[in-house]
């Protein structure tokens, strides 16, 4: 069984939907199980249990939250040999793949053992407090489809 940690910062409740939209599909996935969690209230204790990671975040002033790069830093400090990762965020406007790009950066920089998968994956809002825009979900459930073939292979 593979495990595998959605870890996600929100502040309108925008990215939070993303991270459970790309669940649904890790959960119907065999052999998989996911587990959606706010980044603040993962138990790094017991993070060490889960071979896969994705952070989300939303971008602001052109890259991801505090949190979220605050959580990648402590990825860095567990023991993460062989454990994989990738990233998402939600923007508006000209920010997109902005957070992404800025959260897989800062992995390589402070969590280096982990494996980044697959690009991230930038889903856009239509105002600071959402919504999501319209044809943007069906982008998050084909990306934990994604996830889900390259964890299996």
């Amino acid at each position: 069984m593979v495990s595998v940690l959605i870890a996600y910062d929100t502040k309108y409740g925008n990215t939070q939907r993303v991270a459970e939209a790309i669940a649904q599909e890790l959960q119907a996935a065999p052999e998989m199980k996911a587990t959606v969690q706010n980044i603040k209230k993962v138990d790094m204790k017991t993070i060490s249990a889960f071979d896969v990671f994705l952070v989300g975040a939303p971008t602001h002033f052109g890259g991801p939250t505090r949190a979220s790069k605050g959580f990648i830093e402590r990825l860095g400090k567990i023991k993460s040999e062989g454990k994989r990762i990738a990233v998402f965020d939600t923007y508006i406007t000209e920010d997109f793949e902005k957070g992404v790009r800025n959260m897989e950066e800062h992995i390589r920089e402070k969590a280096p053992s982990l494996t980044i998968i697959t690009p991230g994956l930038s889903i856009r809002v239509l105002d600071m407090k959402g919504p999501i825009a319209d044809g943007e979900l069906p982008k998050c459930h084909d990306f934990g489809k994604r996830i889900a073939a390259l964890i299996r292979d």
